[in-house]
């Protein structure tokens, strides 16, 4: 009897609800979503391709954009097509072991990405206050390092998720107001204590997102911003569009639900994920010299 009652509180699959209380707008909301993801595609895509055949460009500052173009194109594209699938054909169903796959992804790359953030921060500082010393610290071993070094770190923190989720009693229903399995979303689902991972959630967020932004704030130093603040303008740019909407849905999840609506909630929650993904290619190809007018020099 116990092994049964056990086995019925495992869903076998949820159903996400898409963006509450906007259904009958779903397919409106799904143009800029649609739109968005293609250029993120088609940027980051060509990103990589121009910096991978480039020999001109095969340096650090241009290793971790590709790096960061790399995150970018899988991070939309774990959530962007189960959206759409949503809001086009009312195929909301996910199987429970599907969804705690996404949200593992989700979490993940949104690690990596805060993560190549602050190894792009650290590179511009080396190449700005130590120019001469630029190519000897920076080597390529070096970049390889820190590049798995940032993976590992996600993985290790976003891999209790899975866990805390898994053990949770589901019997309150299936359905999940969002349009992807987040964390909180998912457990919020469950009729157990949430306390644990609410906390835990919290903790992972600091360790990954507020190391992250103490470091690029000790990196972006007083003496750096006045030698070359133009040369770091791409890269506020990219931080703003990235911390910004990710922390407001993560501090919403805590702290805020009961003042916001939770359809803006939800909005926000699928913008921190489309955003960084669609501008960095814009912000970073437009405004870095060297990949507009090639002028390697």
């Amino acid at each position: 009897m116990s092994g049964a009652n056990s086995s019925s509180l495992t869903p076998g699959f949820f159903f996400l609800n898409g963006v509450p209380g906007l259904e009958a707008a779903h397919t409106w909301i799904s143009l800029p979503f649609c739109l968005m993801y293609i250029i993120a595609l088609v940027g980051n895509v060509g990103l990589i391709y121009l910096i991978s055949h480039e020999e001109a460009l095969h340096r650090p500052m241009y290793y971790f954009l590709a790096l960061l173009a790399s995150t970018d194109v899988t991070l939309c594209t774990t959530t962007v097509p189960n959206m759409l699938c949503i809001f086009w054909f009312n195929l909301k169903e996910i199987d429970f072991n599907a969804c705690l796959v996404q949200m593992f992804f989700v979490h993940m790359l949104t690690g990596m990405e805060s993560g190549v953030l602050m190894l792009m921060a650290l590179d511009r500082y080396v190449a700005i206050c130590y120019p001469l010393r630029y190519t000897t610290i920076l080597t390529n071993p070096v970049i390889a390092k820190a590049g798995l070094t940032t993976f590992l770190r996600s993985v290790m923190l976003i891999i209790p998720f899975i866990f805390l989720t898994k053990c949770l009693p589901y019997c309150q229903g299936h359905l999940i107001p969002h349009t992807y399995c987040d964390h909180m979303s998912v457990a919020k689902v469950s009729c157990g204590n949430v306390k644990v991972n609410a906390i835990y959630g919290l903790l992972a967020a600091i360790l990954i997102g507020g190391f992250d932004m103490f470091c690029i704030s000790v990196l972006s130093s007083v003496d750096a911003r006045h030698k070359a603040f133009g040369t770091c303008t791409s890269h506020l740019g990219a931080i703003v569009i990235t911390y910004v909407p990710a922390l407001f849905s993560i501090f919403t999840h805590h702290f805020g639900e009961k003042s916001i609506p939770h359809h803006v909630h939800i909005l926000i929650a699928n913008l921190y994920l489309i955003c960084p993904p669609t501008l960095n290619p814009i912000v970073y190809g437009i405004k870095t010299k060297q990949i507009r007018v090639k002028d390697y020099t």
